[in-house]
């Protein structure tokens, strides 16, 4: 079997092409392809181009993996690896200029059932930060040399970062979960890209995240970045059938979802 340490050299060697790739677009100019769930849920060329680059690449390394993406859907592998990827994670800020982007790629083991998933390695690059964000099951999360560790005290309330679904009938639900995390919270921070805000959580910018609604692409990457900086991820499921995922210390994530669930 491929080490963790492999599978992550290859995640950062096509995470740094597929970055540059986007951000060479970006400056192009970018046309919007197609709309996903809404109309506000956009697609653009670069989207499938820079996914499509990503799966040329793995197949051309690893042909017998298996490849879950966010454009193109998933494809099944002969392996015990498959590979989770959101090529532009926060594809409206992508479009509008905002430099809040990211590509998000992800190693994974476990079949095809997310709740029996381990994640062996992920690489969250956002290349109009100049940064790139690297974890592997049990080496730690890392920016560049610098080690990653969660924060774990906030005095003054936890800086928290959420998200809201494109969907306008979601706001209501999403807006009512704000309300109740708000007491404990310093401030809070909405930045549009998932992979960025959990990679936030991991260096210690953001105290916690929360966002109803994410996508296995969205998080899978950012999810070991908390991880290995020694915080924790969970996933739940609301009464509205929508996966909440809560992203910070043990101590921060029981807090939130306590308040959610009230």
């Amino acid at each position: 079997m491929t080490s963790e340490a492999d599978l992550l050299a290859l995640a950062v060697d096509i995470a740094d092409e597929a970055a540059s790739l986007a951000a060479r677009r970006r400056a192009e100019g970018v046309a919007v392809a197609a709309s996903k769930s809404t109309l506000a849920d956009i697609v653009t060329e670069a989207d499938r181009e820079v996914e499509d680059l990503i799966r040329t690449r793995l197949n051309a390394e690893r042909p017998g993996d298996g490849f879950i993406g966010e454009e193109f859907g998933d494809a099944s592998g002969t392996t015990d690896v498959t590979w989770v990827v959101d090529p532009i994670d926060g594809t409206v800020n992508y479009s509008f200029g905002i430099p809040s982007y990211a590509v998000s790629i992800a190693a994974v083991t476990g079949g095809d059932a997310l709740e029996s998933w381990t994640t062996l390695a992920g690489v969250v690059s956002a290349p109009a930060l100049g940064e790139t964000f690297t974890a592997s099951r049990g080496g730690g999360a890392w920016l560049g040399s610098r080690r990653l560790a969660v924060s774990t005290a906030w005095p003054a309330g936890a800086l928290l970062a959420s998200g809201f679904g494109y969907d306008p009938a979601t706001h209501e639900g999403d807006l009512a979960n704000v309300a109740k995390v708000m007491p404990i919270a310093r401030d809070l921070r909405r930045m549009g890209s998932a992979a960025l805000d959990l990679a936030f959580v991991a260096a210690g910018r953001l105290d916690g995240y929360f966002e109803r609604g994410l996508k296995p692409w969205d998080y899978a990457a950012g999810a070991l970045l908390v991880a290995e900086a020694g915080g924790e991820v969970r996933r739940t499921m609301l009464d509205s059938g929508r996966p909440m995922c809560v992203a910070g210390t043990k101590e921060l994530v029981r807090e939130i979802l306590e308040r959610i669930d009230s």
